[in-house]
């Protein structure tokens, strides 16, 4: 299922207390003119609050740190909200593609740590996630990874969103009623 992916607007960057970011590349390109080698910059960039907002940025110039402050800008502008589970991993997991890189996130158990790629671990690591496996298939061109792993974070669905699609009320366990079930009856022998 492909979806846009949906950025936080201006009044919800503005309440955020803390933004992080991270640089991915930079990479630097030449134009070939008469009086010789005319070199600009590019830099990725992603940012997060490291607790479920994280976006991605590209940015060019002539220079390296107007590339740098025009990505992180960019980034700024295009934060998502990532739904965590309480350990700090994802809900279930979740595949997507952009180009001919395909990601894939698999949720872990705590201890697990970020289990990922330069490209992957950065978005992981300024949304807030602890424990995930990843996998990256296909091209390794850093900005379709970030934007395949931006593509897979926005595709997870949290209980609630599962419960609604389905149109049945979300019923969470108990630990009292958990522990019920696993005991056996003695009347039953």
């Amino acid at each position: 299922m492909v979806q846009t992916l949906r950025y936080l607007d201006a009044a919800e960057v503005d309440q955020l207390s803390t933004l992080s970011e991270v640089l991915v590349r930079i990479n630097r390109s030449a134009a070939v003119v008469k009086g010789g080698r005319r070199f600009s910059f590019s830099a990725l960039s992603v940012s997060g609050n490291r607790s479920g907002v994280v976006g991605l940025g590209y940015g060019k110039g002539r220079q390296v740190p107007s590339a740098i402050e025009k990505a992180a800008r960019d980034a700024r502008k295009h934060l998502m909200h990532v739904p965590l589970t309480t350990d700090g991993t994802i809900a279930h997991t979740v595949e997507a593609a952009f180009g001919a890189t395909r990601v894939r996130l698999v949720p872990a158990s705590p201890g697990t740590g970020i289990i990922a790629g330069a490209g992957v671990r950065a978005v992981c690591e300024m949304a807030g996630i602890k424990n995930i496996l990843t996998k990256v298939y296909g091209s390794t061109n850093p900005i379709n990874v970030v934007k395949a792993a931006l593509q897979a974070l926005s595709e997870l669905r949290t209980p609630e969103d599962v419960a609604a699609l389905r149109g049945v009320a979300l019923i969470t366990a108990s630990p009292a009623a958990s522990t019920s079930a696993t005991t056996p009856n003695p009347e039953s022998k």
